[in-house]
């Protein structure tokens, strides 16, 4: 693996702030993550789902209370509490009351994916919001706030009998209202999002049979991903065949783009390494083997998708020969590096990671953070100005908080909330 190519960074990123493990770097993350944690304050409704935040952290209340949102925030201020952030306490409480209010189909069980400004339902139920539910809720447990385990025990029923296919090793995607009728399409975005759900569960829980079906999640991953050139497939037909041509019309999709999206490989490579550490008794050529697989996840997109247009940053989407499609740089994209870069450092000891990782924090730093009125920008174009054409606003502070933690962390085989439990 190569070191990040010469840039305007390559002074920058000597700047101490932005070198893993150094005092200075602990102080610029912390500050960073405490600032974070001041600007969504007021997400939550009357009833308890989440507002979505405009720029400077105002609700923007004629948007839908999504619940995948509200439980991210949930999430985040769990996190704060055990950090010992002012008011986390209250938010975390305001967004259970959300989980188990207005935001849960009481007739039919399990999550609405949102809640109409007018006080409807979207009635669809999503993987992708249920695997959500299931963090939120397993870092309010380790936060110790009532209604938790309840919330947890509900989310883990639901899961298990609407989203969990046996068989496969895998999640479904989203039914109707009263399930009744599962959609034909397949995608990894949900099972993503499932392996780090199921990973916190484990470890708030001691159930390991949650890291079990982790591992056959990451299985299938691995082997789409290995033989595609690390390009990780993220469309399926409902027999999971690979459906490469989905959204081709459509390529910026909020969910569902077509291609590979570079960001997800990175963020797969740092869920791929917590579940290669953390299985007990694992043989060490096995965990050998995912933890070089995460690294040739993390090579390809990296390789793919920074400074692949002749500017700082990493795109979007590429076709599956890497040609970039979708050119916008997402601050989620950016928070995934700067964790995995950081996780692969603490594992390997390869002094390129911690390259990748300076870089990262100094193109954030510079273009992503923002400076006068918080949060992050959640969506810049190729010469990194800042639009809002996929994601308007600062809609919630799931990856940025995050990525403001994890390079503290001293066990990556760890979820993060129980690690900051830990202390």
């Amino acid at each position: 693996m190569t070191a990040p190519s010469s840039s305007a960074f390559d002074v920058a990123t000597r700047d101490p702030k932005y070198v893993l493990g150094t005092p200075e770097n602990r102080v610029f993350l912390e500050a960073a993550r405490n600032g974070l944690l001041d600007f969504g304050h007021a997400f939550p409704s009357p009833g308890g789902g989440s507002y979505w935040l405009g720029d400077d952290g105002t609700p923007w209340k004629d948007r839908n209370r999504e619940t995948w949102i509200t439980c991210r925030m949930t999430h985040v201020y769990s996190l704060g509490a055990m950090l010992g952030h002012p008011g986390s306490e209250e938010l975390i409480d305001a967004g259970l009351r959300g989980l188990a209010g207005e935001l849960h189909d009481n007739a039919n069980g399990g999550w609405y994916a949102a809640v109409t400004p007018e006080g409807g339902h979207v009635g669809t139920k999503q993987c992708y919001a249920h695997a959500f539910v299931l963090l939120a809720a397993s870092s309010a447990l380790l936060a110790g706030r009532p209604g938790a385990a309840e919330l947890l025990a509900d989310a883990q029923d639901v899961f298990l009998k609407r989203f969990w296919d046996d068989e496969t090793g895998l999640a479904v995607d989203t039914w109707n209202e009263d399930f009744t009728e599962l959609d034909p399409y397949r995608g990894l975005n949900a099972n993503m999002h499932s392996v780090e759900a199921f990973l916190a569960v484990a470890d708030a829980t001691g159930d390991e049979s949650w890291r079990e079906r982790a591992g056959c999640i990451v299985d299938h991953v691995i082997g789409w991903a290995s033989s595609n050139e690390w390009r990780i497939p993220e469309h399926f037909h409902t027999d999971w065949s690979l459906d490469l041509e989905c959204n081709r019309e459509r390529p910026d999709d909020q969910f569902k783009p077509y291609g590979a999206t570079p960001g997800h490989g990175i963020e797969w490579a740092r869920l791929i390494t917590q579940y290669a550490l953390s299985v007990p008794g694992l043989p060490e050529s096995k965990r050998t083997a995912l933890v070089e697989a995460a690294e040739s996840l993390f090579r390809r997109a990296v390789a793919d998708a920074w400074d692949a247009d002749g500017a700082p940053g990493l795109v979007y989407t590429t076709d599956w020969n890497g040609v970039p499609v979708v050119h916008d740089r997402m601050h989620w994209t950016l928070a995934e590096a700067i964790n995995t870069s950081s996780v692969l450092a603490h594992v390997t000891g390869r002094s390129e990671y911690a390259d990748w990782y300076a870089t990262f924090l100094a193109y954030g730093d510079e273009y992503v953070m923002d400076h006068k009125h918080g949060s992050w920008f959640h969506q810049l174009d190729r010469e990194n100005r800042v639009i809002g054409t996929v994601w308007p606003g600062k809609s919630d502070l799931y990856h940025a908080t995050q990525s403001m933690i994890i390079p503290l962390l001293p066990d990556p085989a760890v979820s993060i909330a129980t690690a900051v439990k830990r202390g």
